[in-house]
């Protein structure tokens, strides 16, 4: 898979950000993407192109445990998320629904990818390819459940 990056340089980018409270009673996806980064970046929706990737730094997506976040990144346009650490409740809701993919990365892989740059992300190898700068860095190999949901195409196809 590959696609452009949407970097923000911060910590703890939490749910709350991600997808503000007051938006949890709306239950259709593509009205729910519409407000995905509002609370950081209300040009957020506007600047995603399907199957586009955010990095950012440690603990993205902690605080309140709602789904909603990653469908929102999802339904935005977002394929996955690149960051240092996850809150594991983000991770999982992540990758349970098969919204999209949390990524672990280095610090220095961190520091290393720029807004706007072209990557080429291969899960089989482990192997990030910055094409825009001729890098490649490692992420951190999904443990083997992880790997079995994400492959069934989430948590519900995985138990059948």
């Amino acid at each position: 898979m590959s696609g452009n990056v949407i970097k923000y340089e911060m910590d703890n980018i939490d749910t709350d950000v991600i997808i503000p409270g007051t938006y949890l009673k709306i239950h259709d996806y593509n009205e729910l993407a519409k407000h995905a980064m509002e609370g950081l970046d209300p040009d957020f929706p506007s600047k995603v192109k399907e199957g586009d990737f955010m990095v950012a730094g440690k603990n993205f997506g902690c605080g309140s445990s709602r789904e909603h976040a990653p469908i929102a990144l999802s339904t935005c346009g977002i394929k996955a998320v690149l960051a240092v650490s996850f809150a594991r409740i983000f991770y999982r809701n992540s990758v349970d629904g098969a919204f999209l993919l949390p990524i672990e990365i280095d610090e220095k892989t961190y520091k290393s990818i720029s807004n706007n740059d072209e990557l080429k992300i291969n899960i089989d190898k482990n192997e990030i390819i910055n094409i825009s700068k001729n890098e490649t860095y490692s992420m951190k190999p999904f443990s083997e459940i992880i790997s079995k949901i994400i492959s069934a195409g989430g948590l519900f196809k995985y138990k059948k």
